[in-house]
């Protein structure tokens, strides 16, 4: 692995153009619109997975077109409510898992949502839950060219769609507070979480790591290695779809989706990472209209900072939850390389 991207003076500094539609939002308003509209209840299993310290509750909630997704509710047993929460999205390819993966943020005294993604979780961890009914045209291996013949039939478009649902879930569960909701994931659940930023107000805060999805026209290209290179793959046959398929795309692009951001962020990027790209985290950092820190791990690849990112993530968060709202010097612009 070597170095194939911007310097780290340059990343520091990188704010590209991104390609934006003229009707962003009116399309995500609409999409967001038809699906609140659905009559859809919330559904709650408490499931016992032999956990003393913690309640794990099976949540069903209503996606894109009331389509019922699947997520673990885990909160601390015992704590007084309600809780700061954390709302969490999970990386390509896999499912939301099994409740005990994941006890990082409960252990903490946060209320843990924790997302499964449609169509997704048979390519590694442990399973998922949560069929896509819906179909698409002809498409790539993978999930990045389903139905990019067009915003409206995009597999991303039902996805991102989820991920603004469960925010609205959130709120309604009293065991959290809903003024202190943050979002998270790492790579496709980083790419998600910046889509539920974009989507959602009153935010607490966001922490994406190693994104997919963000500044994709320049990413696209730039490394030949999944899930972006499904893009160039499906290019290679279609030939002549580029505006077409980049036009979908920028419905889809972190960019696009950090420029409506309010809440403040703290993003981690690996600086020799092929998966996503740093100039693409760095693009949607830089962009993010309620202010961005960067901590970018010179060394590092997809794994990016791991258990260590994860304890400034917790110091990071808990600063701004304890205090019940970012404050101002949040919305200046910043960035950290990691020793």
């Amino acid at each position: 692995m070597a170095r194939f991207d911007l310097s780290e003076p340059e990343l520091a500094a990188y704010r590209p153009e991104v390609a934006e539609p003229d009707d962003f939002d009116a399309f995500w308003c609409e999409t967001l619109a038809d699906s609140r509209a659905v009559d859809a209840l919330i559904r709650r299993t408490p499931v016992d997975c032999g956990l003393t310290l913690v309640h794990v509750d099976d949540v069903v909630f209503p996606g894109y077109a009331g389509d019922p997704v699947h997520a673990w509710l885990v909160v601390p047993r015992g704590a007084d409510g309600p809780l700061p929460a954390v709302v969490e999205f999970v990386g390509y390819g896999r499912g939301r898992g099994l409740p005990f993966e994941r006890l990082h943020w409960p252990v903490a005294g946060f209320a843990q949502l924790i997302v499964d993604t449609r169509g997704q979780g048979s390519t590694w961890g442990t399973g998922g839950s949560t069929p896509d009914p819906h179909g698409a045209g002809p498409a790539a291996s993978g999930f990045l060219t389903r139905g990019v013949e067009d915003p409206a039939t995009h597999y991303y478009r039902r996805v991102f769609t989820d991920a603004a649902r469960a925010v609205d879930a959130a709120r309604t569960m009293p065991e959290i507070d809903p003024a202190r909701i943050a979002v998270t994931g790492n790579s496709q659940g980083g790419a998600i979480a910046i889509a539920a930023a974009g989507l959602s107000d009153g935010l607490v805060a966001a922490l994406p790591t190693a994104p997919i999805l963000a500044h994709v026209r320049r990413t696209v290209g730039l490394t030949d290695t999944d899930p972006h290179a499904e893009i160039a793959r499906y290019l290679s046959v279609h030939r002549g779809a580029d505006e077409q398929v980049f036009r979908t795309l920028s419905y889809l692009d972190g960019v696009n989706f950090a420029r409506r951001a309010t809440a403040p962020a703290l993003f981690g990027a690996g600086l020799m990472d092929t998966v996503a790209p740093p100039s693409g985290v760095y693009a949607a950092a830089n962009h993010w209209r309620g202010g961005a820190e960067v901590i970018g791990y010179p060394w590092n690849g997809h794994e990016g900072g791991e258990g260590v990112h994860w304890q400034r993530q917790l110091a990071w968060l808990r600063a701004r939850t304890d205090a019940g709202a970012a404050t101002a010097s949040t919305r200046n612009f910043r960035t950290t390389i990691a020793p």
